[in-house]
């Protein structure tokens, strides 16, 4: 008989942020572990056709996917834990579902029949998801429901829960995060908000099989017990999630609470084998760690109201901790706001205090004369240095500024009327801008690069061509290239026809670790495979 595939949603309750992306994250890897193939889906209740415009500071990192679509930074937690890369079938919008269901409309695909909200939204996310499970192969697919229940914008999405566990009884399961409270005048952990929000998922037809309860601290079984009785679930069934140092705890965490007997018995399944050792060991190696290594990012996407947003950069920061575990320290991470340098350049002595500085990706003109004051410093007085995108193109801009002579030297971005533009706009990109056709149009995905012999990246890579991924609309300026190579300038990367630069670097002579990339090798980083950029630049910072 064939065997019918399985599902798993998760939901949210009582707030936002309560962690349903890396629970989803571990809950996939726990299954892989166990034998299974896997894959992981996220629905988000955006209508946004993609997260390509969304801002970062309100919505956090946009995630670029292998074959172009720009996502949640959840897809990025699904393949950093999974250690696979996933399809663009993977990530659905409202806006891209409604666009969907229109366009067929349009093309007489319904046949006259009248298109409503009820059904055919919600068949329209079933679709997609039997659609991603059956392309990728797998067994079991873990499905997060964006928002938190209760939300208008995520209604159709737990219609098409519920719809489908109707339609596969004994295949499907839901589960929700919630977030239990511990007030500081009150002193215990309270759990009306989580008793609400259940009844709110069943008043959408909803019965959860099991809840994993957030909170600072381990359940007590007093508080398994009032979930349970007030839940309508088992004390089984309840998992306790404490916050953790680091993310990569979770899969050995929640195995404690036995969360693979739970989903696999319900699923009517067999645990195939038993593999988690890597995460408890990764887990072991991680609270182990005891020398420390300080890294400074400096960005323009962390304030949002009086609070630091660092999902901005969530990729980066992750990134940066896969390089920091696998040379055994602990990575210090410190958010510098690149306006500090421009309100007060004196304040640039104090990157000194750091092992080594990243600058991220980015758009538009706020802080840019900050990072570039930054560059110039760490590069002068030989901090390490890896630049990222935008990174890269400040870094061109500071050294045609300052070792090439061209003091006007700019990108068009920034300024389009420059007389000096070492970063231009792309060719293809032009007409798009003209148009304002923003979304999906950057350079995005997966792009071939080669590595100049003997190089510093050629010896990180140990090997001689590259397939990274990209997001960006400029590009350095070909005029330019032979005289910022006269100064110094290494490119040691470019697209296999020569006409893209695609690193930078300077020879060790003159410092120790200055690379920048116009791709982002952040979003190929995971814990058991760190990217080799990060692990060297990791490596110089603690040398």
């Amino acid at each position: 008989m064939k065997k019918n595939k399985k599902y798993v949603f998760v939901t949210g309750g009582v707030m936002s942020g309560v962690g349903k992306g890396t629970t989803c994250s571990a809950i996939a890897a726990i299954l892989k572990a166990k034998g299974y193939q896997i894959t992981a889906i996220k629905i988000d209740p955006y209508v946004n056709v993609d997260a390509g415009t969304m801002n970062p500071t309100e919505h956090g990192e946009v995630f670029v996917l292998y074959d172009g679509l720009e996502c949640d930074q959840d897809m990025g937690n699904y393949e950093r834990f999974l250690d696979k890369e996933l399809p663009q079938d993977n990530y659905m919008t409202t806006g891209s579902v409604y666009q969907h269901v229109i366009e067929k409309e349009r093309a007489l695909k319904y046949r006259g029949k009248c298109v409503e909200v009820v059904p055919h939204i919600p068949l329209e996310v079933i679709r997609r998801i039997e659609k991603a499970t059956r392309k990728s192969k797998a067994e079991i697919c873990v499905i997060e429901i964006g928002g938190t229940v209760g939300e208008y914008q995520n209604i159709l999405f737990l219609e098409a829960a519920r719809m489908m566990k109707i339609k596969y009884p004994g295949d499907v399961l839901i589960g929700m995060v919630s977030y239990l409270p511990i007030p500081d005048k009150v002193g215990e952990m309270k759990t009306k908000p989580t008793q609400s929000a259940v009844r709110t998922l069943n008043s959408a037809g909803i019965q959860p099989d099991f809840i994993v309860a957030r909170s600072e601290r381990t359940l007590d079984q007093k508080r398994k017990e009032k979930i349970a009785t007030f839940c309508n679930i088992a004390e089984e069934d309840v998992i306790s999630a404490p916050d953790v140092d680091s993310v990569y705890h979770l899969p050995f965490n929640f195995e404690k609470d036995g969360i693979s007997r739970i989903i696999l018995s319900k699923l009517n399944l067999k645990t195939k084998q038993n593999d988690l050792g890597k995460w408890k060991k990764f887990s072991q190696a991680i609270k182990s760690l005891r020398k420390q290594v300080d890294i400074a990012i400096v960005g323009k996407y962390f304030n949002t109201g009086e609070f630091v947003l660092s999902d901005s950069y969530i990729s980066v920061i992750e990134a940066i901790k896969h390089g920091a575990y696998r040379n055994k320290v602990k990575p210090k991470l410190h958010w510098i706001d690149s306006l500090d340098f421009e309100k007060d350049k004196n304040r640039l002595k104090e990157l000194r205090k750091y092992d080594g500085l990243v600058v991220p990706g980015g758009f538009g003109e706020r802080g840019t004369e900050g990072i570039v004051m930054a560059i110039n410093f760490v590069r002068i007085n030989k901090i390490p240095f890896l630049g990222l995108c935008y990174g890269m193109q400040w870094a061109v801009v500071e050294y045609a500024r300052t070792m090439a002579g061209i003091k006007d030297a700019n990108t068009r971005e920034v300024d389009p009327a420059t007389k000096n533009p070492v970063i231009d706009i792309m060719i293809d990109q032009k007409k798009k801008m003209e148009q304002s056709d923003y979304g999906g149009t950057m350079r995005l995905g997966n792009y071939p690069a080669r590595l100049k012999k003997g190089s510093i990246v050629e010896k990180i890579y140990q090997k001689s061509s590259i397939v990274e991924r990209h997001r960006h609309r400029y590009e350095v300026n070909p005029k330019y290239i032979k005289k910022l190579q006269d100064k110094g300038l290494v490119f040691s990367g470019y697209s296999p026809d020569k006409k893209l630069m695609e690193i930078i670097e300077l020879e060790k002579k003159d410092h120790p670790f200055f690379l920048a990339t116009q791709f982002h090798p952040e979003f190929k980083s995971s814990p058991h495979n760190p990217h080799p950029l990060f692990r060297e630049f990791i490596k110089t910072a603690i040398e």
